[in-house]
């Protein structure tokens, strides 16, 4: 069997930071076990957040207009991409799982790792409007966010001050990564790291390390399938309505997103239901 691929698109600007030693284990235990471990430091890198023109060589197809997805997807098929996103690109192409290392900063991902998202997840190379969600391009592949929070856990609890960690999340692990088609693993969350003592940081690193040893074998998350809508304009993308009428009389939701106007589904968007459940 061939050994498998991980890229690690890591974001902190402090190689002493709890991130940057996240990232190590992870380097360093997926490479023990084989993996081919390639990690874009997109500080390191300086990384260009902004998606600009100057993402696309040579003409525009119509500069007096520009449309950053139109013209980048023109670009994409015509191989004019700048040559920092082509090199993203070769990376995404080669990874089995993509680690998206991070402080959660404003309840995302900061503005680096999002720049990396909008240039790099580009249309015709990521997505097209025929290929998203059970049927995105990459879903082969398989993603996971793991990140740093400043609050304890409790303030991300559903009757916490910053609100369900689940609803959080639902932009990026559906709205982004499963959109591209990417099995979405549950995340992993290390919380208030900044108040954490040392011998529980140690702690933290070593459960995320025994994680990493069986990460490529995890289930994901659970998703509402494509096949539960209609995909249809004048449908307008909606659940079925045979499968509203099948939860109404359900106690939650189908998903975080999904929800219905019934409680959310517990833990949704933080941890995979058995196997046998799906």
């Amino acid at each position: 069997m061939a050994p498998k691929t991980v890229l690690i698109v890591y974001a902190h600007q402090s190689p002493s930071s709890f991130n940057a030693a996240a990232k190590d284990v992870a380097v360093q235990t997926l490479t023990a076990q084989g993996c081919k471990v390639i990690v874009s430091d997109l500080y390191a890198m300086n990384f260009c957040s902004s998606a600009t023109a100057a993402d696309i060589k040579g003409n525009l197809k119509n500069p007096e207009h520009f449309l950053y997805g139109d013209e980048t997807f023109i670009a994409w098929k015509e191989d004019r991409l700048s040559d920092d996103i082509k090199e993203e690109h070769r990376k995404v192409a080669q990874a089995d799982l993509i680690i998206f290392q991070f402080p959660l900063y404003w309840f995302t991902v900061p503005a680096i790792m999002k720049g990396w998202m909008e240039r790099v997840l580009t249309q015709g190379f990521a997505y097209t409007l025929q290929t998203i969600y059970d049927n995105g391009n990459f879903k082969d592949k398989k993603a996971v966010l793991s990140f740093t929070t400043g609050g304890i856990e409790s303030m991300y609890l559903p009757d916490g001050i910053n609100g369900d960690i689940n609803v959080c999340l639902w932009p990026l692990q559906n709205g982004v990564l499963r959109f591209c088609g990417f099995q979405v693993l549950a995340p992993q969350i290390f919380w208030c790291v900044g108040h954490t003592p040392p011998s529980e940081r140690t702690a933290m690193l070593e459960a995320w390390q025994a994680r990493l040893k069986g990460m490529l074998d995890e289930q994901p998350l659970s998703f509402a399938p494509t096949k539960l809508f209609d995909l249809s304009f004048q449908a307008g993308f909606r659940l079925r309505s045979d499968i509203k009428e099948a939860y109404a009389s359900q106690p939650y939701g189908l998903t975080t997103g999904q929800h219905l106007g019934k409680p959310l589904p517990p833990n949704n968007q933080t941890k995979s239901a058995p196997h046998d459940k799906r």
